[in-house]
């Protein structure tokens, strides 16, 4: 057996027992929320995978920043460039469609408290999120197979954990699902790119943000607290999204294949991924 088999072999074995241990994990906890009848929140779950990397990494005795990118202000300068994307992935087609006279919006009776809630449900989904889609996973896969088979294969995965939100149906279905899959490009490119989860971390905290509890539609099919409330008029749902969201219009595809092109054609960071 050469050497390059024998890596994708250990890569992907180290893959099965990232599995097993988050099984390991998530098992007992599930059987505990039955029983004392508690809920297994986002914020639980960003919990589970944080720790799995955690251990994998501590079992394998590499530092955790191998994966998540070294925590310090070169990483939060990343984080906010990713919040600034997030928001323009948004805001973009919703000005658009303003712009057409297919929304506009008015304000929406809402509480602090309720926008705080929210606010750490989304944190608490792209920590969960991209730590187990472009963390330990990803980077073993791009390892063992290669850059482009690893983001399609993840993409795929994305997109199959996605399939049965709220909203999937009809035209609404395949526009959402092209987006959820190339949406995960643009995570894996911005991991790639800058060796980090920062990026990736801010463009889906604040993407979800600003279409959600700022713009008021709906998040992945799910409704939620919002500051404004979006009022329809005509068009199409592919061009508006529909109950799905932004991430469902043609628009908001638009706006994640440009920056799919802008994160490509960008200059990789020096440092390598392990």
């Amino acid at each position: 057996m050469n050497l390059a088999v024998k890596t994708r072999l250990v890569n992907l074995l180290w893959i099965g027992v990232f599995f097993l241990l988050l099984a390991a994990i998530t098992l007992p906890l599930i059987l505990l929320s039955a029983e004392y009848h508690f809920k297994i929140s986002m914020p639980w779950q960003a919990l589970i995978t944080v720790v799995t990397t955690v251990l994998i990494q501590l079992m394998r005795k590499e530092p955790v920043h191998l994966v998540t990118g070294r925590i310090n202000w070169r990483w939060l300068k990343l984080h906010m460039t990713g919040l600034l994307i997030g928001a323009a992935l948004m805001l973009i087609p919703a000005f658009f469609l303003f712009a057409g006279g297919w929304v506009h919006w008015k304000s929406a009776p809402c509480e602090l408290s309720s926008i705080l809630e929210v606010t750490l449900i989304y944190l608490s989904v792209a920590i969960a999120e991209e730590t187990l889609f472009r963390g330990f996973i990803f980077q073993r896969l791009l390892t063992s197979i290669g850059e482009w088979p690893g983001q399609i294969l993840i993409g795929g995965y994305f997109l199959l954990i996605h399939l049965d939100n709220p909203g999937m149906t009809g035209a609404t279905k395949a526009f959402a699902g092209i987006n959820i899959f190339f949406a995960s490009l643009m995570f894996g490119l911005a991991v790639i790119r800058f060796k980090s989860l920062a990026v990736a971390i801010g463009i889906h905290l604040m993407a979800n943000w600003v279409q959600g509890p700022l713009l008021g539609f709906s998040v992945s099919g799910k409704a939620g607290s919002s500051i404004l409330i979006p009022v329809f008029s005509t068009g199409p749902v592919w061009l508006t999204g529909g109950n799905f969201g932004l991430e469902a219009s043609l628009p908001g595809l638009t706006c994640v294949i440009l920056f799919i092109i802008f994160l490509y054609r960008l200059k990789p960071s020096e440092k390598k991924l392990p």
